[in-house]
C-alpha cells in the first residue's frame, strides 16, 4: 500500500506564547519579536526550507477573561495578549518566499464580507495564489461586546451566519467577474469589457450586497477554504465548504473519532473524502536523542504559565477552573464556546478523565492538543501513527519555543519523515490549492463555490 503524504502547517499567532503559555519566558523564545517584520520574514524563510505547505496564523477579536471573570490572568501571562492583526504579515512573508501557504483566520461575525472578499482577493494576488481563509465564527463575549453587541450569537446560529457570508464571497469571488474580463487593451484604452462584470443581486437574512466585485479575480478567485469547528454544527458547514480542517485533540483516540466523524460527515454531502485534509494540532519536542528532548521538556515545565494556561481554557470552553478545586474531574457543559474543545476532554475518549490540575499542566505546552517528546526517530514514528491510526492528512505544528521548535523539527524530523515518503522534498505544485491537491488552481467545478457561479450565470 502506497504511504501517504503528510502535509505540514506551521500554527503560529500574530502574539507571543500561541499555545504554550507561560514559554515566552524562556530564554531561547523569541515570540515577543511578533511585532517585529524580521520574524515573520526570518521564520517563512525557515519553514519552506523545511518544505512546509503553509503557516497557518490563528487569531481571536478578544481577550480572555472566563477566568476568574477578568481578563486580568490573560494579560498578566500574555496569553494570547497582546494580539496584532494576522493577514498583515502575509505579505512580508510572500516577498521572501515562492511556495510557501499561508492559512489566515478571519472571523464572519464581525466584519461585512464585502469589504473582507477584497482583501483576500488582495492577499491572494500578491501572493501568486497562495492564500488560504481558516473561517471561524468567534467565540469570545469580550469580542462581541467590543462589537456593539450585547453577547455573542449563540453557536449554532453562527454557523448560519458563516453559510449566509461565504455565500456572499463565493458570489464575489466566484460569479461577479468572468474569466476574460480584463482585457488591459492599451490600443482600443478597455482596462476592463464592462459586460463581463456582474452585480450579485444578494439578498439574505443577514446581509444586502447588491453588486460587483471591486477586485478582478486572482489565481485561485476563492482562497483555500481551512475550517476549525469539530462541533455537530462546525463539522456539517466544513463537510460541505473545507477544503483543508484543522482539529485539536489532546489525545489519538480522541484524533480518531473526531476524523471519523468528520469522514461520514463529508461522505454524506456527496464529496470525496480526498477533497478534504484534516490536520491536528501537534507540538514536537524533539532533541538529537530521547534524553536530550526530555531535558528540554523538563525544562519547558518550568517555563509554563498554570495561570495563562487556565485563562486560555476558560476561553476556549466557557468554563472558569477558578471554581473548581484541582483534584476536580471536569464535565461536559453546554455553551456558546468551543463545543469541541470541551467535547475532546469530557465526553469522546470514555477511558480518560481531565482533572483541573492535569488541565493547566497539559495545556501548559501545546494548548489542547497532543504533544510528543522524543528522539528524530520516536517523534516521526509517532507522526505516522496519527496518520494510519487516526487517520489524520497532517499536522499544524505549533511551537514550544520559536523559532526554536520549527528550526528543531526541520532539521532532525523532516529528513526522517521525507526519507520515508511522507514529506515532500520538493513542491510540486504552483498556487496553495495545487500545491494540496494537485488538480489546478481554482475550487473543483463541483464544490458549492463553483454552483454559486452558475446560480449567478442565470440571473
Amino acid at each position: 500500500m502506497a504511504k501517504r503524504r503528510i502535509y505540514l502547517n506551521a500554527f503560529d499567532m500574530n502574539c507571543a506564547g500561541h499555545q504554550s503559555p507561560g514559554l515566552w519566558t524562556h530564554p531561547e523564545d523569541e515570540s515577543h519579536r511578533y511585532k517585529d517584520s524580521e520574524y515573520w520574514i526570518e521564520l517563512a524563510k525557515t519553514l519552506e526550507k523545511g518544505r512546509f505547505d503553509a503557516v497557518f496564523i490563528a487569531d481571536v477579536l478578544g481577550t480572555y477573561d472566563v477566568y476568574e471573570g477578568s481578563r486580568d490572568a490573560a494579560v498578566r501571562q500574555g496569553a494570547q495578549s497582546p494580539v496584532n492583526d494576522p493577514l498583515l504579515v502575509v505579505p512580508l512573508m510572500a516577498a521572501v518566499t515562492k511556495h510557501l501557504g499561508f492559512g489566515v483566520t478571519a472571523s464572519v461575525t464581525h466584519e461585512h464580507p464585502y469589504p473582507f472578499a477584497r482583501r483576500m482577493t488582495t492577499l491572494d494576488h500578491l501572493t501568486k495564489g497562495r492564500v488560504g481563509w481558516n473561517i471561524v465564527t468567534s467565540y469570545l463575549k469580550s469580542a462581541a461586546v467590543n462589537m456593539g453587541l450585547e453577547d455573542q450569537m449563540k453557536h449554532d446560529e453562527r454557523y448560519d451566519l458563516a453559510a449566509e457570508y461565504l455565500d456572499v464571497c463565493y458570489k464575489l469571488w466566484e460569479g461577479s467577474w468572468e474569466k476574460d474580463a480584463v482585457k488591459l487593451d492599451k490600443e482600443n484604452g478597455i482596462f476592463t469589457d464592462p459586460s463581463k462584470v456582474h452585480d450579485i443581486h444578494h439578498e439574505g437574512k443577514y446581509f444586502k450586497v447588491p453588486g460587483a466585485h471591486l477586485s478582478e479575480p486572482s489565481l485561485q478567485r476563492t482562497p483555500v477554504i481551512y475550517q476549525a469547528g469539530a462541533s455537530a454544527k462546525g463539522r456539517a458547514f466544513a463537510a460541505e465548504n473545507a477544503e483543508c480542517v484543522f482539529i485539536g485533540s489532546p489525545t489519538l483516540t480522541v484524533a480518531k473519532e473526531t476524523v471519523k466523524r468528520l469522514r461520514d460527515d463529508i461522505e454524506k454531502t456527496g464529496r470525496s473524502q480526498e477533497e478534504v485534509k484534516i490536520l491536528t494540532m501537534f507540538t514536537p519536542i524533539v532533541g538529537r536523542t530521547e534524553e536530550e528532548a526530555h531535558a528540554k521538556y523538563n525544562e519547558y515545565k518550568n517555563h509554563i504559565s498554570h495561570e495563562g494556561a487556565l485563562a486560555l481554557f476558560g476561553g476556549w470552553t466557557g468554563i472558569d477552573l477558578s471554581e473548581y478545586d484541582s483534584d476536580q474531574v471536569i464535565s461536559y457543559i453546554e455553551n456558546d464556546s468551543i463545543r469541541s474543545a470541551l467535547e475532546g476532554f469530557t465526553k469522546i475518549d470514555p477511558n480518560k478523565q481531565w482533572t483541573v490540575e492535569e488541565i493547566k499542566n497539559f495545556v501548559g505546552i501545546g494548548g489542547m492538543s497532543a504533544y510528543a517528546v522524543g528522539s528524530p526517530e520516536q517523534i516521526a514514528d509517532t507522526m505516522e501513527e496519527w496518520v494510519n491510526e487516526a487517520g489524520v492528512d497532517g499536522f499544524n505544528i505549533a511551537y514550544a519555543i520559536t523559532p526554536g521548535t520549527f528550526k528543531d523539527f526541520i532539521e532532525y524530523v523532516v529528513p526522517i519523515l521525507q526519507e520515508r515518503g511522507l514529506v515532500q522534498k520538493e513542491y510540486e505544485g504552483t498556487t496553495l490549492r495545487d500545491n494540496l491537491f494537485g488538480r489546478g488552481e481554482e475550487l473543483p467545478d463541483h464544490h458549492p463555490g463553483k454552483r454559486t457561479k452558475e446560480v449567478l450565470a442565470k440571473q
